[in-house]
Formats: structure tokens, C-alpha cells, sequence
């Protein structure tokens, strides 16, 4: 965890973000608290991935809980460590599968959201391809063999069929290494518009077979039925291309339980567990899965994920698993809530995080700090329902109106009526500034 103090545009999207409920995708180091047993099973799960190996996991906890913050902490983490990562939120129109492309749906905005260390925002895969090609070339030329010798050109094509030969024995892995031999070609031609194309249809935008065997030659797309086979020939090229392998991270399975039709629901299901089984029997590669979800959606026996038999059977705690025992190796990680010191710590960097990003030095002392969470905690039915999400919007809404009310002490705003600002000093106007 880095002790630094962040860049402004850092802190600002951190405090940006946690105010309107939402995780940042950058800066988590500097807040992350109380998950160091949960970090450290999932980075095990990333060691096992770079090895050859892969992996599955449930993120469970409840709304708030911090699953989502853990999720991208691990996704940060991820690439910081050489690996691709893809990330997408499932909806009523991205499942695993549906009637009208749900699936599909989900492919694309995994491979929107590609991303890398260096290209961390989304959208790595022209970057992957590329770095893979002049790769070779570096790779050739630190033989002693010039670009412009005709030898050049031949070690170059031979790598590059190399490659695509090793994923023509994997399920529709011919086409896919059709593909990337006219990447290459495209590359080296300075063809834009193959290169274009060929990016289509590695993201599955294609709408017809004919369409694409017209543009590319190549009579086959990605489909609902397709597209985790793709998943997994992704993950073995990544490893050609240099990185250490592919994570895949999919949260808001709560979509999933609130299908209506049992059979669609059923569906999405079984695709699951063609994931979840592909990992533990070897089937799969250089892959990790991270599913996120609620402990409803999981062990709802109508309509969650233990209501499929086969993953219910496969997914239950043993009998030795008890309250404050727990399994970092099972399947599924179940998420407490942070605890009332973790909570302290964690409001503690934000106050130092708010002072720096508004260049002023914090005032509050531990016991003001203290006396906010006591507020938060002795709410009626804070006892099951106040989540660590509520919180921090409060505590940053809290530094808030202390900075813009410098004659109020802490005490007073804790005493007063709630933390509701004056109509002249809206909070959404507090970050304009830094806004990136």
C-alpha cells in the first residue's frame, strides 16, 4: 500500500467517485484497508494463472459491502503484475446468454474494457497486437539480422505462423489465427482498412457470416455460443504476446436472479458452470474468472445460483466452515463488513486526502473522528443496514460542509440536523476544479 500522498487528479477521482457511490478505477492503493486476507488469496489465484493454470471465484458480499472496490482493487492489481484484464457489469442486456445476443453483448464490452498496465482505461487491443508484432521484429533483429536482409522478413512470418499454429488445435482457434495472420499482414502494409476489420472481428462486431467472409475471409463469428471459447484463445495468445495472462472480471450478477423466466435464468446458469468446470478439470489456461454478486443472487434456492443444482452441489461451504472461520481457497469469498477500526483508518486518509486536494491541513482530531462514527453507527437499524459505501459518502460530504463552513466546528455540524448543505454551496460544485 503506498504511503505517498496521491496526485491531486488522483485524489480528486477518488473523492469524485466514493462520493457518488461508485468505485474509482484508479487510487485504490491508497485506501484500500481491511482486505488483506482476501488480496492475498486472489493474488495466489494470479500466480497460479501466470503458471499455466486458472482459476474461478464468487466476490460475495452485500450492497456496499466493498465487493466492487475489491474487484478493482484486484483488477489494478492484475495488470500492474503483466496480466490483461477484461471487466464488464452484467444487465437485462448483458447475461451469458439470451435469445437476442445477451452474451454476445457481454463479449463486447469485455473487449471495450481490454485493458494493460500501460493502457489501463480500456481498449488495449490494438496496442496487444501491435506489441506482439514489433515484438518479433525486436526479437530478430537482437540476432544480428537486419530489416532490410531477406532473412528478416522470412524469421518474422516463421514466428507469427508459429504462434497462430499453437492455437489452431484449440476450439475455433483456426479462424482465430486466420485473423491474426491478417492482422500482421495489415500491419505490415499499412493496410488500415484490413486492420480495422480484423479488430471488428476480434470484437465480435460482425452481424453476419457473409459479411465477414466478404471483408475478411473468414466465414465464421463470434456468437452467444462463441464467445467464451474466444475468451480462452485470447488468454492463450496474451502469453505469446508477453503478458502473463487474462483475468476476466464480471460483477452485478444480481442481473442474473432478477430474470423473470426460469428456463433463461437456467441458461445463464449452465453457462457458469461450463466455466467453472473448464477451470477445475484443465480445460482452461492462463484464465482467471472473478464473478461479483450478492448473497441473495448466490443462495437463493428459487432464483439465485444455488437453484442449479450442479452448481449449488459444487459451490456449498463444508461443514467445518463456522462465523469467523473461513476458507480462502473455496470457490466462493464471502466479504464482512469492514469493522469499526477499519472504518476509522479508512476515514482517516480520506480527511488527509481532502485537506491535500484543497490545500488546507486537516483539523480533525481523533476524537471528532471517533464521535462522526458513533453518529453513523447509532443510526436506527445501522446494525444490518449501514454498509461502508453510506458511510463514506457521508464522512466525505461531512468534510465538506466543514470546508466550506470554516466557522462551524465538527461538533456543531455532528449535533445539527444531518449533513445537508446550504442551497448556495451545492455539493456537486465542491470538485469542479479538479474534475478531470
Amino acid at each position: 500500500m503506498k504511503q505517498s500522498n496521491p496526485p491531486k487528479r488522483i485524489t480528486s477521482t477518488i473523492l469524485n467517485a466514493l462520493k457518488g457511490g461508485v468505485v474509482p478505477r484508479v487510487g485504490l492503493e491508497y485506501i484500500a484497508v481491511g482486505r488483506g486476507r482476501e488480496i492475498d488469496a486472489l493474488l495466489n489465484d494470479i500466480d497460479i494463472i501466470a503458471d499455466g493454470g486458472a482459476a474461478f471465484r464468487f466476490i460475495v458480499g452485500k450492497y456496499g459491502s466493498g465487493k466492487s472496490f475489491l474487484l478493482q482493487t484486484i483488477r489494478n492489481y492484475a495488470t500492474e503484475r503483466g496480466f490483461v484484464v477484461v471487466d464488464a457489469d452484467l444487465s437485462p442486456e448483458r447475461r451469458f446468454t439470451g435469445t437476442r445476443g445477451q452474451g454476445l453483448a457481454t463479449f463486447k464490452e469485455l473487449m471495450k474494457n481490454m485493458s494493460t498496465k500501460t493502457k489501463p482505461d480500456g481498449g488495449a487491443l490494438p496496442l496487444i497486437l501491435e506489441r506482439w508484432i514489433s515484438g518479433i521484429q525486436s526479437a530478430v533483429a537482437a540476432q544480428g539480422i537486419s530489416p532490410e536482409d531477406a532473412r528478416f522478413a522470412q524469421l518474422v512470418e516463421q514466428e507469427v505462423y508459429r504462434v497462430t499454429g499453437s492455437l489452431e488445435g484449440m476450439v475455433n482457434g483456426f479462424e482465430f489465427a486466420k485473423a491474426i495472420l491478417l492482422y500482421h499482414k495489415a500491419y505490415l502494409n499499412g493496410d488500415d482498412v484490413l486492420r480495422s476489420n480484423v479488430l471488428r472481428w476480434f470484437r465480435g462486431e460482425y452481424q453476419t457470416k457473409t459479411e465477414a467472409k466478404r471483408e475478411l475471409g473468414i466465414g465464421f463469428i463470434v456468437t452467444d455460443d462463441t464467445w467464451y471459447d474466444f475468451l480462452k484463445l485470447f488468454a492463450a495468445f496474451m502469453v505469446h504476446a508477453g503478458y502473463r495472462g487474462m483475468l476476466v472480471i464480471v460483477d452485478e450478477l444480481v442481473n442474473l436472479f432478477k430474470i423473470p423466466h426460469a428456463a433463461t435464468r437456467q441458461s445463464n446458469y449452465e453457462k457458469i458452470l461450463t466455466m467453472y468446470n473448464d477451470v477445475l478439470q484443465g480445460k482452461a489456461q492462463y484464465i482467471g474468472f472473478l464473478i461479483g454478486g450478492t448473497p441473495q443472487c448466490i443462495e437463493d434456492k428459487y432464483k439465485g445460483v444455488f437453484s442449479y443444482e450442479a452448481l449449488r452441489s459444487r459451490l456449498s461451504e463444508g461443514r467445518f466452515t463456522a462465523d469467523g472461520v473461513k476458507d480462502m481457497l473455496s470457490p466462493i469469498i464471502r466479504l464482512d463488513m469492514l469493522t469499526y477500526e477499519e472504518m476509522f483508518v479508512l476515514i482517516e486518509k480520506l480527511s488527509q486526502m481532502h485537506g491535500q486536494l484543497f490545500g488546507y491541513e486537516p483539523k480533525l482530531a481523533q476524537g471528532e473522528l471517533v464521535a462522526f462514527l458513533n453518529v453513523e453507527y447509532n443510526r436506527v437499524g445501522a446494525d444490518t443496514h449501514i454498509t461502508p459505501r453510506e458511510i463514506i459518502r457521508d464522512f466525505i460530504e461531512f468534510l465538506n460542509i466543514l470546508y466550506q463552513n470554516p466557522s462551524s466546528t465538527a461538533q456543531e455540524i455532528l449535533e445539527g440536523s444531518g449533513f445537508m448543505l446550504p442551497v448556495d454551496a451545492a455539493q456537486e460544485d465542491v470538485f469542479l476544479e479538479f474534475e478531470l
